[in-house]
């Protein structure tokens, strides 16, 4: 007879297909910390500070002074603003006016 030791994990047991990926999703969820970001709201995350990238470089690029406070400052509390929106509750034509914005910003700032 065996000794009674600890099993190696599958081990006299039988596991489905459906149970062994259910059993690995768990094992490897468990692994992220609790307050990670799924991939989805990693690569969001990634594109929102791009487009504020974006937006500050195209600011810097106006010649007033008092004109690029202003847009700084007004961009900055859009963004602050909006922090906690998610990508289900941003309407679709409020991607459309970013994108129009920063098409209309890069054509403008070469006529100066």
């Amino acid at each position: 007879m065996a000794a009674a030791g600890p099993r190696p994990p599958g081990e006299g047991r039988t596991v489905t297909a459906a149970a062994g990926e259910a059993e690995l999703c768990v094992m490897a969820a468990s692994r992220l910390p609790p307050g990670a970001l799924s991939l989805k709201q990693f690569l969001r995350r990634q594109q929102v500070l791009q487009l504020y990238r974006k937006i500050l470089r195209a600011i810097r690029e106006v010649p007033a002074e008092a004109d690029r406070r202003y847009l700084k400052d007004w961009a900055r509390e859009e963004f602050r603003r909006n922090k906690d929106a998610t990508e289900e509750f941003v309407p679709f034509s409020r991607q459309c006016s970013r994108n129009w914005w920063l098409n209309y910003a890069d054509t403008a700032l070469q006529d100066f």
